[in-house]
């Protein structure tokens, strides 16, 4: 009965990776992209607000550019972006054309989501674009972002990108299936898990690094992104771009690959952002008894004297990962004292924080319960 939310989605992120719309050689899957875009332009005309997140662009460059292997140097690599990039928002929007469907492209990078202002303005970029019945086509800026070109994740872009529009659901297609209680790869015997209810440690664990040769990003990613999904409200589902009419037939509830359901409480905007869009600078550890009290309904403060590490140089006003003692992460928030403070107090009462730091306290709290986001 679970999947039957997924019939009352309206607005659906759909990620592509870039094993389902090229070949091995990475020539480009015409046949793919086009029962792709005859799919989600028909879903449109239901009344669907469609996002398309599209891997891809280095393969295809590559293809035109007449390589026989990957670059191996950032520059090779975002020459390669920057060509396939265009020649694939060229072939979309000439098949999408041929349904009568308008897509635009988007491209963003990890600044984007991290700087408040300009996270805000994707979000009305996005809204405006969907009032008038356009499907963003969206990937990373891999010409000119780094750390998104290291990463290669279209994975947790796709689930950052849900963050934005606030999406029912996010639709991750490869080509994998599900996931597996193992590698399926590896074990003949490892079983599809077809829902997930609560992503607990041993769920995580059984993201091994199941991937193809052409793309980068494996289960590991998209556990990441699924974390990232269900934390702030938005279902998401692993599924193999082979399937044919997959995305239709998940938003009629049948039971295809791994449905991970999210939570009831969404999160209000700014504490999206909070979790999923802002950097992580540094880390602090807690004592069993402050992982117990973050992991209560209502949340608390992060006080001294639960601390007992901090990792990482940043200044007040950050983005900290909150983890316990086993090193996973309860929750994230906007840290009061900068790191050099803070490895000060650790274990410390409130009362002893100006005697510590010789000068007066910004605040009681490492991180105030309003500032900060559970997982």
């Amino acid at each position: 009965m679970s999947r039957e939310i997924l019939k009352k989605a309206k607005r659906i992120v759909v990620k592509v990776g870039t094993s389902t719309i090229t070949y091995p050689n990475w020539k480009t899957n015409y046949g793919k992209i086009e029962r792709l875009a005859r799919e989600l332009t028909d879903l449109a005309n239901q009344g669907k607000e469609i996002i398309l997140v599209s891997s891809g662009a280095g393969a295809v460059g590559r293809d035109r550019l007449g390589l026989k292997t990957k670059p191996k140097t950032i520059p090779g690599k975002q020459a390669a972006a920057a060509v396939g990039q265009g020649v694939l928002m060229h072939t979309y929007e000439r098949i999408f054309g041929e349904y009568g469907q308008m897509v635009a492209q988007i491209l963003l990078t990890k600044a984007d989501a991290i700087d408040r202002h300009r996270y805000t303005n994707c979000r009305n970029t996005f809204q405006a674009l969907l009032d008038q019945h356009v499907i963003p086509i969206v990937n990373e800026n891999d010409v000119i972002a780094l750390d998104e070109l290291k990463i290669g994740d279209n994975d947790n872009l796709s689930a950052i990108v849900a963050g934005i529009v606030d999406a029912d659901v996010d639709i991750l297609l490869s080509d994998v299936d599900g996931l597996y209680t193992d590698n399926p790869q590896l074990n003949k015997k490892a079983k599809l898990i077809h829902e997930v209810e609560e992503i607990t440690p041993e769920i995580e664990a059984m993201a091994g690094d199941v991937g193809s040769s052409g793309g980068t990003g494996g289960m590991y990613t998209k556990m990441q992104a699924a974390v990232a999904a269900v934390s702030t409200g938005i279902n998401l589902v692993i599924a193999s771009g082979d399937e044919p009419h997959v995305v239709s037939r998940i938003l009629e509830g049948e039971d295809l690959g791994t449905f991970f359901i999210s939570k009831e409480n969404r999160l209000q905007f700014r504490k999206r952002w909070l979790a999923f869009g802002a950097r992580i600078l540094g880390t602090i550890t807690v004592d069993v008894g402050l992982a117990k009290a973050v992991k209560r309904k209502g949340s608390c403060s992060i006080l001294p004297v639960g601390m007992t590490k901090v990792d990482g140089v940043f200044d007040s006003g950050a983005t900290v990962s909150v983890v316990d003692q086993e090193g996973h992460e309860l929750a994230r928030g906007l840290v009061n004292y900068p790191s050099d403070d803070l490895q000060k107090l650790i274990g410390a009462k409130t009362s002893a924080i100006e005697k510590i730091l010789g000068h007066d306290k910004h605040s009681d709290e490492v991180i105030h319960r309003d500032n900060l986001v559970v997982l």
